[in-house]
């Protein structure tokens, strides 16, 4: 039986659902070759979104797992059902709205990096309330799975995350995973500081970029440790240095693990990968340093692909590397 942890004093206790994963998924046009958008000749048709892809990674890494959202009744709602499926993971929690479009985002790589251009404004995510509470997908969770970009689309969605992160931790009937997941150009009412510091204090396990912490927080944030100190209260917060490493307190016990060299092609969908590598491994019952190293050789699947999920090396590489050497680690994921 799988376990997780849920509390500093009660420890461990199982997981028997699946992962259920809550959020917007689009329908992603980008450039092909890459190039910036403005010169581009063909626009290739993707799916993107931050939960769908840590779902779909859980299922690549074996872990039953759910996606729960809305899409339109419209062509691009259609394409991404079908391809979340088509993954092995679980679409039945997903609703079609007859009356709203799927959300859009077009990608423009650029020299410093891909901008992204949203069109997602009315979607039929977006309409999500805290009525899904009631949805027999999202009762029957062994583990729920949130990030911030949900609160950002709407007061519904925001009231939605709000309701499932309420209840103290040992009163949940799940444990609730949130990766803080910072697009700033979704908040424009400015409160993106202030409701995100108050979700990520009240997960159960908490992902968060140094850097992002930084943006939303303050420079002080040096470091993990300074993280940790601003986020006390997850029992399980781990915070990502980009492509240096990863640390996860883990209740009293801090374990660091840096990231393995990988020749990137475009970084979205890393975090989202990592979040599932880490995840899958709590899940094995591995330690948290194997669980850690799972996500970082998960990011490192999406690092190497221009879209969000890309192909995890074979069982028996993935098991060489887990049980690497640090030096053998460090040049070989």
């Amino acid at each position: 039986m799988t376990k997780i942890h849920t509390s500093r004093e009660t420890g461990r206790r199982p997981v028997t659902g699946p992962v259920t994963c809550i959020g917007e998924t689009m329908a992603a046009l980008i450039p092909e070759p890459a190039a910036p958008l403005d010169g581009a000749g063909l626009l290739g048709i993707r799916i993107a979104g931050a939960e769908s892809n840590v779902a779909m990674y859980l299922a690549d890494h074996g872990v039953p797992a759910r996606w729960v959202s809305a899409l339109g009744d419209d062509p691009f709602g259609h394409r991404i059902r079908a391809e979340v499926a088509a993954s092995g993971v679980d679409v039945s929690g997903v609703r079609t709205d007859p009356h709203r479009p799927t959300g859009l985002l077009v990608k423009d790589p650029g020299t410093e990096g891909t901008r992204v251009h949203y069109y997602r404004r009315g979607s039929a995510a977006s309409a999500l309330t805290p009525d899904l509470l009631d949805d027999d997908a999202v009762r029957s969770a062994g583990l729920i799975h949130l990030s911030g970009i949900t609160p950002a689309l709407s007061a519904g969605c925001r009231d939605l995350v709000t309701a499932l992160l309420e209840p103290d931790v040992a009163e949940r009937p799940c444990p609730v995973s949130f990766d803080v997941n910072h697009r700033a150009a979704l908040w424009a009412d400015g409160a993106a500081a202030t409701v995100l510091l108050g979700l990520a204090r009240r997960a159960d396990i908490t992902f968060v970029g140094l850097d992002e912490a930084q943006a939303l927080w303050g420079d002080g944030l040096t470091d993990a440790f300074a993280v940790r100190d601003l986020l006390p209260q997850p029992p399980v917060l781990v915070v990502k240095d980009g492509a240096r490493a990863a640390t996860a307190f883990d209740g009293p016990r801090v374990h660091t693990v840096p990231a393995p060299k990988v020749e990137v092609i475009e970084p979205v969908g890393a975090g989202d990968a990592f979040a599932a590598g880490f995840l899958a491994g709590l899940l094995r019952g591995e330690e948290p340093v194997r669980a850690l190293r799972l996500g970082h050789l998960t990011a490192g699947a999406a690092l190497r692909v221009t879209g969000d999920h890309g192909p995890l090396p074979d069982r028996a590489r993935l098991a060489e590397l887990l049980d690497a050497a640090p030096e053998e680690w460090a040049d070989g994921g």
